[in-house]
């Protein structure tokens, strides 16, 4: 993988764990050689990731929506920094930038952007790899539903298997270097093997 996509919150008042996993993960790209890419903030885990990145040598590409492209969100230290009008085209932009996507810690836009990647995987849109780093145990609860749902048939555990979940960024990208997509799967889910 060149590039990944890290979707990530951009709350400040949350634990110094996850702002220090940011800027691990963000470390750990820029010595494997990989491009960062993601929502072009500086608040949050998002900043300390992309200043992880930064400070490591590595080059961070952000792509930020218009109305969020202010003095108080944007990081304007990045390698590049693009300007989308709409959220929708934002994260379209990201996806495609992207060989890969990991997700840390966040709210509603970080679940919104995992489970739509997943999604887009599940369907065979894409068959490029997932990662969720498990900062504090964060995912926990998350990963219990999907398994909750696995069991009650509405996820294939092929589907669920396409998720990596590590608690280091080096074991994450260790996995995600090993990723294969589920073809079989997307065939019987899009009901193509019958």
């Amino acid at each position: 993988m060149k590039s990944i996509c890290v979707y990530c919150g951009s709350a400040d008042e949350i634990h110094p764990d996850f702002r220090q996993a940011g800027r691990q993960m963000g470390q750990a790209l820029a010595e494997n050689g990989i491009l960062l890419i993601y929502g072009g903030g500086k608040t949050g885990i998002m900043g300390a990731v992309a200043d992880g990145a930064l400070e490591a040598g590595g080059q961070v590409t952000g792509v930020i929506v218009e109305s969020m492209n202010t003095p108080a969100l944007a990081h304007m230290g990045l390698t590049r920094l693009e300007v989308t009008a709409t959220i929708h085209e934002r994260k379209a932009r990201m996806y495609a930038l992207a060989e890969g996507y990991i997700t840390l810690p966040g709210g509603f836009g970080t679940f919104d952007e995992l489970f739509e990647t997943l999604t887009w995987g599940q369907i065979g849109v894409h068959e490029k790899p997932i990662g969720l780093l498990n900062v504090r145990n964060y995912f926990e609860p998350l990963m219990a539903m999907i398994m909750h749902a696995e069991k009650e048939g509405f996820v294939f555990p092929e589907h669920r298997k396409m998720l990596c979940l590590a608690a280091s960024p080096q074991e994450l990208l260790a996995c995600m270097g090993k990723h294969q997509h589920p073809t079989d799967a997307v065939k019987r889910w899009m009901r193509q093997d019958q």
